[in-house]
């Protein structure tokens, strides 16, 4: 504990003058007499409070980042935490960039919060977790950029949890959509899963999505009017195994019964994107350069196909969520890991983060810079897509189910036992 109280004594230097930088009322502050007084009052706030961390600043700052593992993560993350450093050259900084999926985020900080990351890149479905293990220190106070002024406000609500700012908003772009080559594919092939596949067998090329993967097989069963949701213990309602969920899971076999259709992990999918054989899949903002150095000029992204249910045809429904940067409630030197949050997610930050990633800012002036088919596709698919807010027993079951659709044994005992082990209380 004694690492956590020391920092916290170090922030409490900086609050009082960082409020009034962010645009909080104090009682001592004056009232301004102009817009521009305001400005220049909220301006020397932060100033203050930036140049009582580094007088309070002994030795050398030590700050672990854990972001994705991509190389063009990597990369960018790397530049600005080079560039952040430059800017306090009175500071001496080591900032060390650790590699670790966001998928596995939460499970790696909690393995030991005590020795994880000081700041690390998460996404809003692990926020309720963090928060509530006592991982994340709270965004009470902002030093640099107000987040309720710069951000969308879905993406500000959606780092809140029980009241409190937990996150700072860092993409938006964290769902699916249909990448496809248009020197091949027509509007109309991708506009349906049936029409898809019928022009993939005919061009003796793939066409996809990961099946055996709840977070895909998701946008199937709710497309179909089924439902799943959280409860507050974190456990699940999941009606996939009634009439409607049969019928959708039987609509899939069918789809998936084409030899044109394949269900890859994202390896397996950018290898045999790489050879020239997958013409359409489904996937997100993470693998936007790949898709468009394999498709060249013909690249191109839209929402995803619809799909025939009991002769209907029904929209692919989508998981939509965002990305945070978190500072760890124990970081060894909290004060400069908030900056360097802030840092990392200021616009000029995200716009970098987007020409590296593709991935959609959630800070608006980027925002309004970002243009790409990718995040076209993504707006499109926004229609038909909802927060990710499933409890943990959801994802084996729902594996399980898709590989038994994968291999046609669709019935109403196999959908009986995922909704069971989905439903399962939580121990």
């Amino acid at each position: 504990m004694k690492k956590k109280l020391v920092s916290a004594l170090l922030v409490s230097t900086m609050a009082v003058s960082a409020f009034v930088g962010c645009g909080a009322a104090a009682e001592e502050t004056p009232a301004a007499d102009s817009t521009e007084s305001t400005e220049e009052t909220a301006e020397a706030s932060t100033e203050d409070a930036i140049a009582n961390l580094i007088a309070a600043t002994e030795g050398t700052v030590n700050i672990d980042l854990w972001c994705s593992e991509t190389e063009e993560y990597q990369t960018v993350m790397k530049k600005l935490c080079d560039d952040f450093a430059a800017q306090y050259p009175d500071v001496d900084f080591n900032i060390t960039l650790g590699a670790v999926s966001e998928a596995d985020m939460k499970d790696r900080v909690l393995e030991d919060v005590e020795a994880a990351a000081d700041v690390f890149v998460f996404p809003d479905d692990q926020l309720e977790a963090l928060a509530k293990a006592g991982a994340l220190n709270e965004v009470a106070a902002q030093y640099t950029y107000d987040m309720n002024e710069t951000d969308t406000p879905a993406t500000v609500e959606a780092a809140q949890y029980d009241g409190k700012q937990y996150g700072y908003p860092f993409t938006a772009s964290n769902g699916y959509f249909l990448y496809y080559d248009k020197n091949q594919l027509s509007d109309e092939d991708v506009a349906s899963w049936e029409a898809l596949t019928a022009k993939a067998e005919e061009l003796g090329k793939e066409v996809g999505c990961e099946t055996a993967n709840g977070w895909y097989l998701y946008g199937f069963f709710k497309g179909a009017g089924c439902n799943l949701t959280e409860n507050e213990d974190q456990s699940n309602n999941c009606d996939w195994n009634n009439e409607t969920g049969l019928a959708a899971a039987e609509a899939l076999q069918e789809i998936a019964s084409s030899k044109a259709y394949k269900s890859y992990g994202n390896d397996d999918l950018l290898a045999n994107l790489n050879d020239g054989k997958v013409v359409a899949y489904v996937s997100g903002t993470w693998n936007v350069n790949a898709f468009s150095e394999a498709y060249g000029d013909g690249y191109a992204a839209t929402k995803l196909p619809t799909f025939k249910v009991n002769g209907e045809d029904k929209q692919m429904a989508s998981y939509s969520g965002y990305k945070f940067v978190g500072v760890n409630a124990y970081a060894e030197n909290t004060g400069w890991s908030m900056l360097l949050a802030e840092y990392l997610t200021n616009a000029t930050s995200q716009e970098a983060v987007y020409e590296a990633t593709g991935e959609g800012p959630s800070n608006t002036e980027a925002l309004a810079k970002a243009s790409s088919p990718a995040l076209d596709a993504l707006a499109a698919q926004s229609e038909f897509a909802q927060l990710q807010r499933v409890g943990g027993n959801y994802w084996t079951p729902a594996e399980s189910l898709g590989k038994n659709i994968l291999e046609g044994k669709v019935s109403q005992q196999v959908l009986d036992d995922a909704v069971a082990g989905i439903t399962q209380p939580v121990e």
